[in-house]
């Protein structure tokens, strides 16, 4: 048992040591409702990868799940929600979730096609008093480390309207930067997943990065 015990310890200081070499880690919210908050497996390693490379982000290279109503969402900075269906928040979700966006957390919500009537009226528990505006192409969501002088990428084609990114901003500051009709999280997948070109691929990486960066310094 003591020889057991010591291992355990062990490989618990080696995981200690492996996480204390990253800055931080982000998190996917798995929400309730039956929508598949799972969607874009490989998105947020790759999308990791990709900001720690081009913007020297010091991010844990794997996302960690979190669900909307725990304690533990207040330890990342950057949480994203992504699917294609029902989304549903207990009151008790929906009030820490707020606790989380006031207290400096951000939330990206990103369409996967078929969210957007639940995830608005999901998100008016959480601010009955804010409503998603479109935000303009000068937001500074746009200006970061890559300028996207027309806003959103445009990924996927799904009903072929124009790619919008509106936000929820609660005196002054932006917590909430929802991604419609343009499927970023697909285009953070690895290529093979959806055969997009490249240079598509590389558009949604850099507007991923940008949240990042803007989440983590402007917010």
């Amino acid at each position: 048992m003591r020889k057991l015990l010591i291992t355990l310890f062990i490989f618990h200081c080696s995981l200690l040591t492996v996480s204390a070499q990253y800055g931080y880690k982000i998190a996917k919210l798995k929400y309730g409702g039956g929508g598949d908050w799972y969607a874009n497996k490989t998105s947020l390693p790759n999308l990791i990868k990709f900001a720690n490379a081009n913007l020297r982000m010091n991010i844990f290279p794997e996302e960690d799940i979190v669900e909307p109503g725990s304690p533990d969402i207040f330890g990342y900075p950057f949480v994203h929600m992504t699917g294609h269906g029902n989304v549903s928040f207990t009151d008790a979700d929906a009030r820490n979730m707020r606790r989380y966006l006031l207290s400096g957390g951000f939330l990206h919500i990103d369409d996967n096609y078929g969210m957007d009537k639940f995830i608005r009226r999901e998100m008016k528990k959480v601010f009955p008093e804010l409503s998603f505006v479109e935000l303009p192409f000068n937001h500074p969501v746009y200006q970061q480390k890559f300028k996207f002088a027309t806003g959103l990428p445009k990924i996927h084609e799904h009903d072929g309207k124009a790619p919008q990114g509106f936000g929820l901003i609660y005196q002054g500051r932006l917590i909430c930067f929802y991604s419609f009709e343009c499927d970023l999280g697909n285009g953070w997948e690895d290529q093979s997943v959806y055969n997009d070109p490249e240079p598509v691929r590389q558009q949604a990486l850099r507007m991923g990065a940008n949240l990042l960066q803007y989440a983590t310094t402007t917010n």
